[in-house]
């Protein structure tokens, strides 16, 4: 039977100590050799405390391998204590047994050991002499990458009490990877485990390390208990240096300080024939709606912050950002005859959006089975009477009459009378002929169509309708519904044709540069305008007055493109042409022709209209022949003293009713005619006047003559 080295070794130790610490505390009490048992003693306990508190297997072997040290400084202590060699030789006795329990008791050597190897003297299983059999390594199947985690994972002292489940390196990359983590404990949840601690262990940045639940999946568990984390030093390196255009987007402008907070890029286009970059985008939560800094996305992907080549357009959920290379609106679409003519349902190209997709608007309303109004608005020079061209152009290719009147006389609407039936140039003109569309809608209600001799409203695109649509344009309405003289029935009578024009197939197209009541445009009569057409609003001089139109035209305030003074580019440092006293680049480019156009379902739409070059001839737009009211229309007007020379002196009694002998003299003096200027009506109002009150607005308009209001 042979003995181990160790533990023959071990035995020796004891039979020699125990002599020792019977004698000296008692011979030599304050012999160094005491203090240093003692000290032996105190890490026993140290040891015993460090076993307790860890949550690693073996703990009981750790207590018992510090059993020695500590009872023998009990022994030291106790023997230091007594008189002489104690009662009944008690310090004797102690040390005696202390050496037998260390020598008949397995020596502690053995519980140094994890693994119990059986003890040289046990007998020892012969292999058979013709084959050699190897015990298996019990392994879970870890690869060389796992095997090496768990190892750094274990000395870093197994963060956030878990265990590495398995470690998978990413494709193409050193020393990216995921490991799968568990809790230690079966049943209890992972908690306190930041990213940090795991990128501590791999000595990668905290930023490298993103964690992530698991999911729990067929053949694997899931939920608390359970942790991915992905440490990707390679990718977030070349992610910092070179991103592609989703890292760009969901780094810079998808976060929560970007300029589309909550958005994910769709994709990246590049149009190189239109010089064109779009970026689709759509918000992570289909329930919520983009809000976008449109400068701040532009910082965000390295754009010129520049609002002629950057445009954004919002769609439910999603948004598109196109960024152009040039001003896209700063072109040229000319305006041909193809593009006006309408098609079966009265529409027909007004202009063209920033990317390139023809704008439509209609010449009458297919959907209503009515005519359609129209209302442009902008300031001087901004394109108005342009777009009154292409828009009069198409109205005359599908046959219709087109009547223009403005407050002042100029080249184009001059222009434009020759194609057109009837165009005049004063508040006297736009009187009249508001007054004699008005009286179209009482002789359009009794004309009889021929397939039944019966009156009918008006249907558009209806062969059988004995009478053509008309449009009646009334160019700077708000200057000509404030004139002194016939102001008031510019107002009255605009009001009452968009309220009864669409039925008798009359439209009514004002233009201006205020939508709002109290310049000119009433209530009612910018409803009517809204619900039956397609607004236009060119530059208002300000891109907040602009916006505050078109809202004015919107049953909701969408977001409404902005439509700066000039397209000009932003070229170098406005920092740097300072810090030199540079000038700045005068490189501005006319948005005039630039406009709004407010759409059916209440969007507003950023257009470039159609281009009519007045210094040619606009006869290649209109068709051969004029189109004119029926002789029967003529006749009927003519029988209530409407049809004649608009150009005409206020004609006597025409707009006020003459006075009486006795009164004759003293308003003769007030009222006088004129050729441009027209006539004028009497400043107290009722003194000359017995008009009959047959409405509710005759009435309240009597009261406001009889208040001089």
């Amino acid at each position: 039977m042979t003995t181990p080295r160790s533990v023959a070794l071990e035995r020796l130790a004891y039979t020699l100590a125990a002599p020792v610490l019977a004698v000296a505390p008692t011979l030599y009490p304050d012999n160094p050799v005491n203090q240093l048992v003692q000290l032996a003693g105190a890490a026993g306990i140290g040891g015993w405390v460090l076993a307790a508190k860890s949550d690693a297997h073996g703990a009981g072997r750790k207590v018992l391998r510090w059993s020695p040290l500590v009872l023998a400084a009990a022994i030291d202590i106790a023997a230091k204590n007594t008189t002489g060699w104690g009662p009944y030789g008690m310090d004797g006795l102690l040390a005696a047994g202390w050496a037998a329990a260390g020598y008949l008791v397995m020596p502690f050597s053995r519980h140094t050991r994890r693994r119990h190897r059986p003890a040289l003297a046990a007998p020892v299983a012969q292999p058979a002499p013709t084959e050699v059999i190897e015990e298996p390594v019990v392994d879970d199947g870890a690869g060389l990458l796992t095997r090496d985690a768990r190892t750094l994972w274990e000395q870093a002292g197994m963060p956030g009490r878990t265990h590495i489940v398995k470690a998978t390196r990413h494709p193409g990359q050193q020393h990216d990877m995921t490991i799968l983590l568990r809790a230690s404990e079966i049943g209890r949840p992972i908690t306190g485990l930041t990213e940090a601690a795991v990128a501590a262990p791999f000595a990668v940045h905290s930023g490298d390390v993103v964690l992530a639940e698991v999911a729990i999946q067929p053949g694997r568990q899931g939920g608390p208990g359970w942790m991915e984390a992905r440490i990707t030093p390679d990718a977030n390196a070349r992610r910092r240096t070179q991103p592609t255009a989703q890292e760009r987007w969901t780094d810079r402008v998808g976060g929560p300080k970007g300029g589309a907070p909550g958005s994910e890029l769709v994709h990246q286009t590049r149009d190189d024939v239109r010089g064109v970059t779009f970026y689709r985008a759509k918000m992570a939560d289909s329930t919520e709606t983009p809000r976008i800094d449109l400068a701040k996305v532009c910082r965000a992907l390295g754009l010129p912050e520049d609002d002629s080549c950057v445009f954004v357009l919002i769609d439910g959920n999603e948004f598109l950002i196109s960024a152009f290379d040039e001003p896209p609106l700063s072109q040229i679409f000319s305006a041909t005859r193809e593009l006006l003519t309408p098609d079966a349902k009265g529409m027909y190209v007004c202009g063209f959006t920033i990317t390139g997709q023809p704008v439509k608007t209609m010449v009458y309303q297919h959907d209503k089975n009515a005519a359609a109004h129209g209302l442009t608005l902008g300031v001087s020079r901004s394109g108005k009477t342009q777009y009154f061209a292409i828009n009069m152009a198409a109205q005359s290719l599908d046959g219709q009459v087109v009547w223009l009147s403005t407050v002042r006389k100029d080249e184009k609407t001059t222009v434009l009378g020759r194609y057109i039936d009837r165009q005049g140039s004063n508040a006297l003109w736009m009187a009249r002929q508001l007054r004699a569309a008005k009286a179209l809608c009482e002789i359009r209600a009794e004309m009889s169509w021929p397939h039944d001799g019966q009156p009918h409203d008006y249907k558009p695109g209806d062969t059988r309708c004995p009478y053509r649509q008309l449009n009646v344009y009334a160019d700077e309405f708000m200057t000509a519904a404030q004139d002194g003289d016939f102001g008031e029935f510019i107002q009255k009578d605009g009001d009452d044709l968009t309220v009864t024009g669409l039925k008798y197939g009359i439209g009514f197209n004002p233009a201006g540069q205020s939508p709002f009541a109290h310049n000119g445009f009433s209530t009612e009569m910018k409803d009517n305008l809204r619900q039956n057409s397609r607004p236009v609003i060119f530059n208002m001089g300000s891109p907040g007055a602009t916006r505050k139109a078109a809202e004015g035209t919107m049953e909701n305030a969408y977001d409404v493109p902005t439509i700066p003074a000039r397209y000009s580019r932003n070229e170098g440092s406005a920092i740097e042409r300072a810090m030199r006293g540079e000038a700045d680049p005068e490189n501005g480019v006319s948005t005039g022709g630039v406009a709004v156009i407010v759409l059916d379902n209440g969007r507003a739409v950023l257009m470039r209209s159609l281009y009519a070059d007045f210094d040619t001839d606009l006869s290649n737009l209109f068709p051969d022949e004029v189109n004119r009211l029926t002789d029967y229309e003529v006749s009927e007007l003519t029988k209530r003293g409407l049809w004649f020379d608009w150009n005409e002196p206020v004609r006597s009694g025409e707009f006020w009713p003459e006075p009486d002998e006795d009164e004759e003299g003293e308003n003769r003096s007030r009222r006088r005619g004129g050729g441009q200027g027209g006539g004028r009506r009497s400043s107290k109002g009722s003194s000359g006047r017995s008009e009959q009150v047959a409405s509710p607005r005759q009435a309240l308009e009597a009261i406001r003559n009889l208040t001089d209001a």
